[in-house]
């Protein structure tokens, strides 16, 4: 069971960093934010990753897909809340 807290606070970094990221004209900003939220994810309860990733191991974590990877994130956590 995926507890309520940590999805809220999932959401919030998320949410927070997201913002930060479609909105910044800064390669350094966006690859210190890639990189939070990569360590962010490996430390995140297991069930909660997966049920975020839909069976993607490199969900949030290819630089490539990341805006639309963060960005659907946001999305699944808002409808859990």
């Amino acid at each position: 069971m995926i507890s309520k807290d940590s999805i809220e606070t999932a959401y919030s970094f998320l949410h927070q960093k997201r913002n930060v990221y479609i909105h910044s004209s800064l390669d350094w900003q966006k690859d210190d934010i890639e990189y939070a939220i990569a360590s962010y994810v490996d430390d995140m309860s297991q069930e909660l990753y997966d049920s975020l990733a839909e069976d993607r191991a490199d969900f949030l974590r290819d630089h490539k897909r990341f805006q639309e990877d963060i960005t659907q994130a946001v999305e699944r956590l808002e409808r859990m809340l």
